[in-house]
């Protein structure tokens, strides 16, 4: 398998899962930031074009930066992205999981030219296709990996259910407890939403899907919604 989960365990003994991103979508993320770096030269290459033999010297010096400085910075000081790897939804973190350092983003990079060899990047994709984590020459050197970035999970909602009031006073823990049951019952099976409902059946005055139906709107109440 070209992707694959990484467990890294943590000093406090949490383990981490760290998905593995595989050469596919790595190389993708490469050919656009390959096709950012030609945009950066094209224009900026051409500007200094009309400034003679100084213009000459900054684009040597622009290209240089272009070819170099461009990952290396971007990984440390964007959160281990480039912008194609934040198009492909990569990271790079240390073998640890770690956010990567300024050393490990250096190494990497540097590396890309025993990656390259013979040519087509040929090594690394020779090296990632052996390692169960993808990793190329540079990474295994560094350190460090390619990770997939889990997509943001969606903030759990109570259903849009009209408001309705308690109808008696309730304690700070009675109302965050029906709250997350309006956020959180939606996920579960309706016979264990009507079990819990029917626990409240005192303050709702319904059991069943009755009951849950007006613990929602008590929750959106609670909330502030009508």
């Amino acid at each position: 398998m070209l992707d694959t989960y990484r467990e890294v365990v943590t000093p406090e003994g949490v383990p981490l899962h760290l998905p593995a991103a595989g050469p596919v979508p790595r190389a993708l993320a490469w050919l656009i930031d390959l096709g950012v770096r030609m945009a950066i030269m094209l224009v900026l290459g051409t500007v200094l074009a009309l400034m003679g033999g100084l213009g000459q010297g900054l684009r040597l010096v622009l290209l240089f930066a272009v070819t170099w400085a461009y990952p290396i910075v971007c990984e440390v000081a964007w959160d281990g992205q480039t912008p194609g790897k934040r198009a492909m939804g990569l990271r790079v973190v240390g073998g640890d999981g770690a956010p990567v350092g300024w050393l490990q983003a250096i190494v990497r990079n540097l590396l890309r030219t025993v990656d390259a060899l013979p040519f087509g990047y040929a090594t690394g994709l020779v090296a990632s296709l052996c390692d169960r984590h993808g990793r190329r020459v540079g990474d295994l050197v560094a350190d460090t990996l390619v990770v997939h970035v889990p997509p943001p999970a969606a903030a759990p909602q109570v259903p849009a259910v009209p408001a309705r009031a308690p109808g008696q006073p309730l304690r700070a823990d009675e109302q965050a407890a029906i709250v997350a049951f309006g956020e959180r019952a939606p996920q579960l099976p309706p016979a264990r939403r009507a079990e819990l409902a029917g626990l409240l059946q005192p303050l709702t005055g319904a059991t069943g899907a009755a009951g849950v139906e007006r613990l929602y709107g008590i929750a959106n109440a609670l909330l502030g919604r009508r």
